[in-house]
């Protein structure tokens, strides 16, 4: 998903009750924070998912699509990429778990899942493509960690409704980034998936081949089909055995040339904890779980020192704060909850715009506020998300896991 930091259509030949939080992110550690109760985090959400759908969304005359920015920026299409528009879409499935409120956005989550399906161009190789095809677009390249994506959230939609259509959608992301499995066994550390399809790609990537791992693993638990296990074991092993630096990072990519790209991102950390998760809960496996406890508590030690959890990409937090509670919901750790909601209600104070409610950060979608940078829909998205999760996850009467 990493893309020049966040930009591109194509690449030529990146508990319950309450809870305790600090202001700002990156001011103190979380046990010295205060507590926000859920119907606090309840209204956040709705504030800022509002907020998105005034100043981002694009309406029904534009197929329901969203803008990139706002205000449009000089480069922008006239329409989001995939990435952007799947965290709005995710927002929407995030909100329907609000208590006591959530259902006024079913319908918003339903149409979301149904919009996605314009990125999506069938025919030889399959995808969905990182700008829309024709006739809205101009189409792009099928990114994998897109599609692995696409495919999470669509589980997720399937697990609110039981709707076996998005079950049925999200196994067919399976086949798409299988193709980015590279069985070259002359490269070093062989295997791991190819970050887009082309023959252009150099690179293996950390976050296409745990996403996809994660969606492999979610789906054995629904369907119990032996291919997705395999699936998710051999990727979630290339990735443990060739990227993991230490417990809970990960490299980001490793180059065919033999290279490594030694950068740290929070959702790599917890995309391995999140299909470590999935594996124990289908496979009844110990040592995923010790494996998921292990990553979980490394990780939690490295980003929650200083600012590195305030200066990562929100969207890359909200991937890693969700996988974290997943883990929670197996074997609980308050440090998971007290870590994202001191994360959360010091972006909620240090970058919203009091004014429309929309959050501004650096162009690289994470630390301090700018006030000259266009809000956009991936870093809105990102902290509803984030925000409904919590008002769920600390509601004295949440339904059990």
């Amino acid at each position: 998903m990493l893309r020049s930091l966040f930009t591109r259509a194509t690449v030529p030949v990146v508990c319950a009750g309450l809870l305790w939080t600090a202001a700002p992110a990156h001011a103190q550690p979380a046990e010295q924070a205060r507590p926000v109760p859920s119907g606090t985090w309840a209204g956040r959400a709705t504030d800022a998912y509002r907020a998105l759908q005034r100043h981002l969304y694009e309406g029904p005359d534009h197929h329901g699509l969203y803008l990139e920015h706002t205000p449009r920026q000089a480069g922008d299409p006239a329409h989001s990429y995939l990435w952007p528009f799947r965290e709005a879409a995710q927002a929407a499935v995030d909100m329907q778990e609000l208590p006591r409120t959530g259902a006024a956005y079913r319908r918003d989550a339903a149409e979301r899942l149904e919009t996605a399906e314009h990125y999506f161009t069938p025919g030889a190789r399959p995808g969905y493509e990182s700008y829309l095809p024709a006739p809205l677009g101009t189409g792009g390249d099928v990114y994998y960690d897109d599609n692995a994506v696409v495919g999470l959230t669509q589980l997720d939609q399937y697990e609110a409704t039981g709707d076996r259509r998005l079950l049925e959608r999200a196994a067919q992301v399976v086949p798409v980034v299988s193709r980015a499995w590279d069985d070259d066994t002359a490269k070093t550390c062989p295997g791991g998936m190819d970050w887009y399809d082309s023959p252009g790609n150099t690179i293996r990537a950390t976050n296409v081949t745990a996403l996809s791992a994660q969606l492999a693993a979610r789906l054995y638990e629904h369907t119990r089909d032996p291919a997705h296990l395999a699936k998710a074991r051999q990727w979630y092993g290339w990735v443990y055995d060739c990227m993991r630096k230490a417990p809970g990072l990960y490299a980001n990519d490793r180059n065919d040339d033999g290279g490594t790209n030694e950068t740290l991102w929070t959702y790599n950390s917890g995309a391995m904890i999140g299909t470590a998760t999935a594996l124990y809960r289908g496979t009844g496996d110990a040592g995923y779980l010790a494996r998921a406890l292990d990553d979980a508590r490394g990780s939690l030690a490295y980003w929650t020192e200083g600012s590195r959890l305030h200066d990562q990409p929100a969207v890359f937090n909200a991937f890693y704060f969700k996988d974290l509670l997943d883990l929670d919901a197996v074997r609980p750790d308050p440090a998971y909850l007290r870590a994202m909601s001191a994360y959360a209600d010091g972006t909620y104070t240090s970058n919203r715009d009091d004014t429309t409610g929309l959050f501004r950060f650096q162009p690289s979608g994470g630390g301090d506020y700018d006030p000259a940078a266009p809000a956009a829909t991936l870093n809105q998205s990102a902290m509803v998300q984030i925000f409904a999760t919590l008002a769920d996850a600390t509601h004295e009467h949440r339904r059990p896991s």
